[in-house]
């Protein structure tokens, strides 16, 4: 089953130096998630300043400056991987450096026929 850990952290928690650091050991467990056959994605995102927000209501579109929610913790980086069941995303979620700072959320994803890499 695919699950999607997202990374919830404050944006000014890490210097610039323990960022690259948590970059160097993510990239670490994408490998080994990759040896094991497990890995599908991974990303860091930039800061929720960069963000742009999309709602679409009574078919008119509003585009506002700024992530959806705005929270102390922001999403920071996510890793899309598969395991056999939410135990074993557990396992991996522990493993994010994002989780030593921030929170690891766990979302199943729901596997939708017809759309590309399901």
């Amino acid at each position: 089953m695919k699950y999607l850990l997202l990374i919830y952290h404050e944006e000014q928690a890490l210097s610039q130096t323990d960022r690259e650091h948590c970059y160097g050991k993510s990239t670490q467990l994408a490998q080994e998630l990759h040896a094991k056959g497990q890995f599908l994605s991974a990303a860091p995102l930039y800061p929720v300043a960069t963000a742009t927000s999309v709602r679409v209501r009574d078919g008119k579109q509003f585009v506002t400056d700024g992530p959806f929610a705005e929270t102390r913790e922001q999403l920071g980086g996510f890793f899309l991987v598969d395991a056999k069941d939410l135990d074993e995303a557990i396992v991996i979620a522990a493993q994010i450096p994002g989780a030593r700072a921030g929170t690891v959320e766990i979302r199943p994803v729901i596997e939708v026929a017809g759309l590309p890499n399901n």
